[in-house]
């Protein structure tokens, strides 16, 4: 009897405990707006991370930049202050250089390349992030980023006087840009449609949806039908943070990463199509290049940068490893898989 009386108060006591267990808030940071297809992403994702672990993990999301820029997240999730975070490969870079190879000038040609490589080196990834203190829980790609300029762009000689913004402290945008023989402006995100205001500078390179959400567009005239690169982004959450949920939510919030953000990164290229569609119908005019050998000379420019970045972003071994990848892709769509 009294072996029972135990028993019972040990299940009532593990019961009380259970019902009381405070759950785990992370509080999670984006530059997207609310409104956005990124945040309606977000919310969907945090709703299925809340009812898949009864409540025991939520999500509180600051968003449209309020938590800063994704040096000043990247600062505040080093101290604590926050547990997760969507960056662009900027703010990817400042944890793991070698991932902007993912956002390298002239590598991709579609998006089914994009797919292909970004599943392929996933593991690599996500276990270099680890290392950093770092768990990857999906990629978020910002999608094909474009130029967009106030004079035409044809050629590579055309760069020659285009006032080119770079964003402050990004290698990646310096290395491509030197390439080019252009020597970009470097300004900080939110300065750029200031700037385009006061003709500091007259070109700028983002996503179509960017152009369109920050308004850039407004105060630009020409499009470059030629991607410059794809820009990825990935959504992260602190090691720490992760370590203390149990192996099972840890499993959720992987496998919830995974389904969302690839719908996040399917959904996004719906509304850069949009967006492009969109400028096309104001004042934007689109520049194509008709001509093979052309478009030949940005892609040998793309290479020459992707090649001044081995030893500042990436190692040789894994800038041998993605292209080589992305050949052997390309050869077997056009051969069938032969």
């Amino acid at each position: 009897m009294y072996k029972r009386s135990l028993l019972i108060a040990g299940l009532i006591l593990l019961f009380t405990f259970g019902l009381n267990a405070k759950p785990t808030t992370i509080k999670f940071a984006t530059l997207a707006p609310d409104g956005s297809t990124w945040m309606d992403v977000m919310n969907a994702f945090k709703q299925a991370v809340e009812d898949s672990t009864d409540g025991q993990i939520v999500f509180k999301i600051y968003s449209g930049g309020v938590q800063g820029d994704e040096v000043d997240v990247l600062r505040k999730m080093r101290f604590r202050q926050l547990h997760s975070a969507g960056f662009t490969g900027v703010g990817l870079g400042e944890i793991l250089p070698e991932v902007r190879i993912l956002d390298a000038p002239f590598l991709f040609r579609s998006y089914d390349e994009i797919d292909f490589i970004s599943d392929k080196f996933f593991d690599r990834f996500a276990a270099a992030f680890e290392e950093k203190g770092f768990v990857l829980l999906g990629w978020a790609e910002v999608g094909f980023v474009y130029i967009y300029t106030n004079t035409p762009v044809r050629q590579p000689s055309d760069f020659k006087g285009v006032k080119m913004w770079m964003w402050e402290g990004d290698p990646l945008a310096q290395a491509t840009f030197e390439a080019f023989n252009v020597h970009p402006i470097p300004l900080s995100i939110t300065d750029v449609l200031t700037s385009l205001q006061t003709g500091l500078i007259d070109g700028v390179y983002t996503s179509p949806m960017g152009c369109v959400t920050l308004q850039w567009f407004t105060k630009l005239k020409y499009v470059l039908d030629l991607p410059l690169a794809n820009s990825n982004g990935a959504v992260l959450v602190s090691k720490q943070v992760f370590n203390r949920l149990s192996k099972e939510h840890q499993n959720i919030l992987r496998r919830l990463g995974r389904k969302y953000f690839d719908e996040l990164t399917r959904r996004s290229r719906i509304d850069n199509n949009k967006s492009q569609q969109e400028m096309l119908k104001s004042d934007i005019k689109k520049i194509t290049i008709d001509d093979p050998a052309e478009i030949k000379k940005f892609e040998s420019i793309g290479a020459e940068a992707r090649r001044e970045l081995v030893g500042r972003l990436y190692d040789q071994q894994l800038l041998d490893k993605v292209e080589k990848a992305v050949r052997q892709y390309r050869h077997q769509q056009k051969t069938g898989g032969e």
